[in-house]
């Protein structure tokens, strides 16, 4: 009977610590931006997308990686935003001194590549996504990756970094020239887990309603060796249905809500 329950007990113990294993890791969506009493996503004032202070607050709630965007002007500055624009101004069509003048709703100026990772390096615990956007010019995306590993390198992040990306293109140029080992994800939702490994990406970076289309693809992943990361993850009902099926990232504007989910 000893014995049995010994069993017992170990099996109940490794059934704990796989649970635990699973657990998704929590990726802040453009950073921690939308938080505090009152705040709302799109008029955020404290902490704006993709600014300098988003990153600092995803780091103070201790989320595993702060997600951010990436684009370069016509004259070959690397830039910190989401959109194509801003304020008005086509980040790769216009000039960097454009651009640079160009505040968020925050009152921070938009932040050029090499100034966000000088940040990163002062937050030594919370992992760097990079997204590099999708530019009309192959050539001006292919010298925007170019320039981002370059950077990455200047500031020794790259055992931190994860590169995702919508386009092919640059999906080639990561997996070609990354370091052996950096992790590339591609976010587009199309490519089933066999291509993806054939390619040699780490996994994909689907919006939740691909894998809840493909589920089968979790597994299929996972059985390939390779990684899920699940975005823009917001609700709770899809954040419970993502932990519930094995993803191991998710990415989301509501970081602090995942993560007592997770507890």
């Amino acid at each position: 009977m000893k014995v049995l329950r010994t069993i017992v007990c170990a099996a109940a113990a490794m059934i704990s610590l796989a649970a635990v294993a699973q657990k998704p890791l929590v990726v802040a969506h453009r950073g921690y931006w939308k938080h505090g009493k009152g705040i709302k996503a799109e008029t955020a004032t404290i902490s704006s997308q993709n600014s300098i202070r988003s990153l600092c607050k995803a780091d103070s709630i201790h989320a595993w990686g702060s997600e951010f965007d990436i684009w370069m002007s016509k004259d070959g500055q690397v830039f910190i935003n989401h959109d194509p624009t801003v304020n008005g101004v086509e980040i790769q069509k216009s000039l960097a001194k454009d651009v640079a003048g160009q505040k968020l709703p925050n009152g921070e100026y938009i932040s050029t590549l090499d100034q966000y990772l000088q940040e990163f390096t002062k937050h030594p615990n919370i992992q760097v996504v990079l997204e590099v956007k999708p530019h009309a010019d192959l050539i001006q995306e292919s010298l925007c990756v170019m320039k981002a590993l370059a950077m990455v390198k200047h500031y020794e992040l790259e055992n931190r970094v994860t590169y995702i990306t919508f386009s092919p293109n640059a999906m080639c140029e990561l997996l070609k020239y990354a370091p052996k080992g950096t992790e590339v994800y591609y976010l587009n939702g199309e490519m089933p887990p066999a291509k993806l490994k054939e390619i040699g990406a780490a996994g994909m970076d689907y919006h939740h309603s691909v894998f809840k289309a493909h589920p089968e693809w979790i597994k299929e992943c996972h059985d390939l060796g390779l990684k899920t990361n699940a975005w823009t993850v917001n609700k709770k009902e899809d954040l419970q249905w993502c932990i519930d099926n094995g993803i191991d990232f998710i990415t989301t504007n509501e970081p602090e809500l995942l993560q007592r989910m997770l507890k």
